[in-house]
């Protein structure tokens, strides 16, 4: 019999990827959704399987991190052998907007599944997804020993998260693990995330769609990598013998203008005659450089990355003009690619 997980979040950009690895690895894949009026689901719906089919490997559930009750029943029903939490409100800049909402699902979200995995008294693996938001202001390079200044109530939400994640493991002796991960993007990624509004732009203006992109601070650095490896290192860490937490990035820097250059020169436009400057976009507290040393990931779980910031580029590009060719095209649109 193959290992049961359980996915918080499966119908995100890192959800999808994860529940596509653990299927090629035969497990069976639970994942919680959200419920909504309308269907979120187009990045999962190509390994989707209906309930009439026998012996199903990948099940979705109506569930919410803001309900422990729910959670508590769920795990009893699963079983599940490991547990990920990619379960938050994820926007750096919303968070600004709407932060009650973010510390109720991004850090007592995290607080709720850890309490329901206690008290089910299921024996299980979890993993949470931790954010290289929590060192905020911190100078780079930042590793797990580098303290965190939080300047966003999602980096805030995150560092009570990560740290419930440590005290569960100290005092129930869990195998609770944080995965610190830097900036990884897909053409998977949310259409508002920075990346993917850029690329997309890219593709939108290229086919004459539009003329200006918009944005705030192109001056942040960041370190930015490709999301399908950075979900295999999640997987990596709970199948050690002993639960700890790791930084997963590349180590490489890029500023934002670097990554728009990258993206406008792939499609063979020039930048500097489509992108304008609009203040809204600009956080209320900056984080000016996140740059991550994953040097115990590489030592301890032989994981290194092999896509660097100008070949995701290229590949978020390419993405984004086969989606809006097949879009004008009148073709079905799949976002898995």
């Amino acid at each position: 019999m193959g290992k049961t997980a359980l996915i918080t979040g499966v119908t995100g950009q890192d959800g999808s990827y994860l529940a596509e690895l653990l299927l090629s690895k035969g497990y069976t894949v639970h994942g919680l959704v959200r419920r909504s009026s309308s269907f979120n689901t187009e990045r999962v719906d190509h390994i989707y399987q209906d309930p009439q089919t026998a012996n199903r490997s990948f099940v979705l559930h109506h569930a919410d991190l803001s309900d422990g009750v729910a959670l508590v029943n769920l795990l009893r029903d699963i079983r599940p052998d490991e547990v990920y939490n990619l379960g938050a409100q994820s926007h750096v800049r919303v968070s600004f907007d709407a932060p009650l909402y973010t510390g109720d699902v991004t850090g007592l979200g995290a607080l709720r599944l850890l309490e329901a995995i206690r008290a089910s008294g299921v024996d299980t693996r979890i993993y949470q997804a931790s954010s290289s938001e929590m060192f905020g202001s911190t100078p780079p390079p930042q590793n797990e020993q580098t303290p965190f200044h939080p300047r966003s109530p999602y980096g805030a939400a995150k560092v009570f998260a990560y740290w419930t994640t440590v005290n569960y493991r100290e005092a129930y002796d869990m195998f609770a693990v944080n995965g610190i991960l830097f900036n990884h993007e897909s053409p998977r990624r949310g259409e508002t995330f920075v990346t993917r509004k850029i690329t997309r732009a890219v593709a939108r203006i290229k086919a004459g769609l539009q003329d200006h992109l918009y944005l705030g601070n192109l001056d942040a650095v960041r370190d930015w990598g490709y999301a399908p490896e950075y979900v295999d290192v999640m997987w990596r860490m709970l199948q050690q013998d002993e639960p700890t937490d790791y930084v997963v990035a590349t180590g490489v820097a890029a500023t934002v203008r670097e990554f728009v250059e990258s993206s406008f020169s792939h499609a063979g436009l020039d930048w500097t005659e489509h992108v304008r400057y609009d203040a809204k976009y600009e956080r209320p507290s900056e984080v000016d450089a996140l740059i991550g040393d994953a040097s115990k990931a590489h030592d301890l779980l032989g994981w290194k990355p092999s896509v660097l910031v100008a070949e995701l580029a290229q590949i978020m590009v390419d993405a984004d003009i086969r989606q809006v060719e097949d879009q004008l095209a009148g073709a079905t649109v799949r976002i898995d690619r």
